[in-house]
């Protein structure tokens, strides 16, 4: 096929190909950033409960989802939901499940380390306030927590954007579909694939690079 061939590298390629799959990707990134977080916190006060039945339950389900590779459960979700619910939900649709379903589990490590960094004076305070449990976990420790756990979560976040790609396995349309779509329509798959390395580079180093500005920000406030 001879040397690179550097006029596949156009803006016609990624307006054609390429953008319909970096819009899925990032919306699939936030919606189970969003989903996940809000699922991992549940899970993480679980864990913390003093209801043993709730902190195993917590306990099996994190340590279960950590413990398989992601494209296994993307593989099994889109393969057993049709069965499940008896008709088939899309390679998109069970990628936004998967994806909530599986990141909760890293989120929730991460929310539950946050919630432990809280001084417990900051626990004793609000007690001593006459707050229930419920609202000192609310108003006083879930904000700090939050804030403590700013850039680990923010680093969680463009790791799950790197497993985006794998939801190829199951022919949703993201980032990586869109330039390997690309890449067999000009019969230029090298290309394509160096093209896409180096898209996830730069964005992900990017976001890496403020992200650890930002922790140093935190640290000098703190």
């Amino acid at each position: 096929m001879g040397g690179l061939d550097l006029s596949f590298f156009n803006f016609e390629i990624i307006s054609k190909f390429v953008l319909k799959g970096f819009y899925f990707s990032v919306e699939l990134t936030l919606v189970a950033t969003i989903g996940g977080v809000l699922m991992g916190t549940l899970l993480a006060l679980m864990r913390l409960s003093s209801s043993r039945l709730l902190s195993m339950i917590a306990v099996v389900y994190v340590n279960g989802m950590r413990s398989i590779p992601l494209v296994m459960v993307i593989l099994w979700f889109f393969l057993l939901m049709p069965s499940l619910i008896g008709h088939s939900i899309g390679a998109e649709s069970s990628a936004f499940i998967t994806f909530i379903a599986f990141e909760a589990a890293f989120f929730s490590e991460i929310v539950r380390a946050g919630i432990q960094s809280v001084s417990k004076g900051q626990v004793y305070a609000g007690e001593a306030l006459g707050m229930t449990y419920s609202q000192n976990m609310r108003l006083v420790i879930l904000p700090q927590a939050f804030i403590n756990m700013l850039p680990v979560l923010l680093t969680q976040t463009i790791v799950l954007f790197q497993d985006t790609s794998l939801v190829y396995a199951i022919g949703a349309y993201d980032l990586l579909k869109g330039f390997v779509t690309a890449g067999k329509i000009y019969g230029r798959p090298e290309e394509a694939y160096l093209l896409a390395t180096v898209i996830y580079f730069v964005m992900c180093f990017s976001l890496s690079t403020l992200v650890k500005r930002l922790q140093a920000k935190i640290s000098i406030i703190r």
